[in-house]
């Protein structure tokens, strides 16, 4: 009444595994072409005391210093369905006078091109909006 069943050798199982995540991963869209287009982030900077504005160019991964921000960039990307493409970034930004541990971040997620106020930067010195990715 009691039917065995016959075992399957684990090896193979884990081979077939691996090779469909492989498979899985590197055919998708989304985890090899995000990275591998955009090599660059380019934001403007503006200081409001002095109301001067720079250009600053961040690689991807890079952390960069300004004036008295560490800004970081881990992810870019350009819309590619609209007629007036969206650019998103993903950053981090870091004042390094402040000395509280308990704030690390001034900034840390998404930003877009369109809309900054969507998730705004809010620092007393300096407004930092995104440009460009490539």
């Amino acid at each position: 009444m009691n039917k065995l069943k016959k075992n399957i050798p684990v090896g193979i199982v884990n081979f077939t595994l691996i090779i469909f995540y492989l498979f899985i991963t590197l055919s998708n869209p989304l985890h090899s072409s995000e990275n591998s287009n955009t090599k660059f982030i380019e934001m403007k900077v503006l200081d409001k005391v002095s109301s001067k504005t720079n250009l600053l160019k961040l690689k991807i991964g890079e952390e960069k210093k300004f004036q008295n921000l560490l800004i970081k960039s881990f992810k870019c990307k350009n819309s590619e369905f609209d007629d007036d493409p969206e650019i998103t970034a993903y950053i981090q930004v870091k004042d390094i006078t402040n000395k509280n541990n308990d704030e690390v971040f001034i900034f840390n997620g998404w930003t877009f091109s369109s809309s900054p106020a969507v998730n705004p930067f809010d620092h007393p010195v300096y407004d930092i909006w995104l440009t460009k990715c490539y």
